[in-house]
């Protein structure tokens, strides 16, 4: 479990990278940004800062913020009930970001999954991002992604968001927002 200091202070620091990527934020949602540590109590390493903007039965916007080399872990997004998984597009709006999709695995890749976790990381095609570039992310497909030596700030742009329904690869993985 994170301490308040240390969610305020990672508040803070996502609110400079947005910041400094232009991004403007209302005082209620500088407030309401959101610090994910998945449960696993090392957020510099697997962590996720976010806000959100809208996540309606239709579609949800979101602002993601990466620190240096920090690791949103493997999951996907299955179907619920008779409706399709969450489909997403992410835009690099700072920094570089690489997303790790299926595929042939990339030679001399710049992603490497957290010391001691490498076990609930399976898929190594990657995909780099810089600002202004975009990818989108098919419903129900293993992904993960992690920031380069500067952090990066992404948008990202989908389906209904459920996060109680993503389906981790690592069991140890908590995520509720």
């Amino acid at each position: 479990m994170l301490s308040e200091d240390v969610r305020r202070s990672a508040r803070n620091r996502a609110y400079d990278m947005l910041t400094a990527a232009g991004i403007a934020l209302t005082p209620e949602e500088r407030g309401n940004i959101e610090i994910a540590d998945f449960g696993l109590g090392d957020l510099e390493r697997t962590g996720l800062e976010l806000v959100t903007y809208v996540n309606t039965d239709r579609y949800c916007a979101k602002e993601l913020v990466l620190f240096p080399r920090q690791t949103c872990p493997e999951h996907r997004h299955p179907m619920v009930a008779d409706e399709a998984g969450k489909m997403e597009t992410f835009r690099c709006r700072k920094g570089i970001v690489w997303l790790c999709v299926p595929g042939e695995p990339t030679p001399g890749r710049k992603t490497k999954p957290p010391a001691g976790d490498e076990a609930y990381y399976t898929v190594f095609h990657e995909i780099e991002l810089k600002p202004g570039e975009q990818y989108t992310i098919p419903s129900d497909t293993l992904h993960w992604f992690q920031a380069g030596d500067d952090g990066a700030v992404v948008s990202e742009f989908s389906s209904t968001s459920r996060d109680e329904s993503d389906v981790w690869t690592d069991p140890r993985i908590q995520r509720l927002p």
